[in-house]
């Protein structure tokens, strides 16, 4: 479902925001679906390992062209957990692009499993609903079990009180899977300029 030219699309995005050009580029992709996405965005540090910069997404279906143009930028520039991505980084960076599929509701906050299922939970904090999520590929990578992928969520959303049965017992957990696809920069620019 997710494919590289996805990925590239976010690249050129990107790209044209960085230099300030208008963006003009057609996509290669059918257009006429709509899916939740979620655009992410890695750096490779220097022992080529991959750090985050930038993950933000949509639970609502969204057209393919639209969702990834707008979603490319916010992760890129407005993840208030980074600051944003500067052009000289860009040869450092992959995309990746995960589409969201098989939403479920769930009885309980262990009814999902490792790997497999993202987790999307709501809470009430300071009389206020609250929501969090992991991708499917989170918890397995950090190596969590479903009870600490649900405290680091939790603590995501801005829970500061000690975690409890109770608290856990408290949210409301829908699971989700997801359709991903990952490019490098390096891999862009041999897609690009095979045109």
């Amino acid at each position: 479902m997710a494919t590289k030219q996805h990925c590239a699309y976010c690249f050129s995005v990107l790209l044209a925001q960085l230099q300030h050009t208008t963006f003009d580029v057609a996509p290669t992709f059918d257009t006429s679906t709509e899916y939740p996405l979620f655009v992410t965005w890695n750096k490779q540090d220097s022992d080529g390992h991959e750090q985050l910069r930038g993950c933000i997404g949509n639970f609502s279906p969204m057209n393919l062209a639209t969702g990834l143009r707008e979603y490319a930028i916010t992760s890129a520039f407005h993840d208030t957990r980074f600051s944003p991505i500067r052009a000289r980084e860009v040869p450092q960076l992959s995309c990746s692009v995960s589409l969201l599929t098989d939403f479920e509701d769930t009885n309980g906050y262990l009814d999902w499993k490792v790997g497999t299922h993202g987790v999307w939970i709501e809470f009430r904090l300071r009389g206020r609903r609250t929501t969090a999520t992991f991708l499917p590929e989170i918890a397995e990578e950090q190596g969590w079990s479903k009870k600490e992928t649900i405290d680091h969520l939790l603590r995501k959303g801005g829970f500061e009180l000690p975690i409890t049965d109770d608290v856990r017992s408290s949210i409301k957990l829908t699971r989700y899977q997801s359709k991903k696809q990952h490019l490098s920069y390096a891999e862009y620019v041999e897609m690009t300029s095979a045109k």
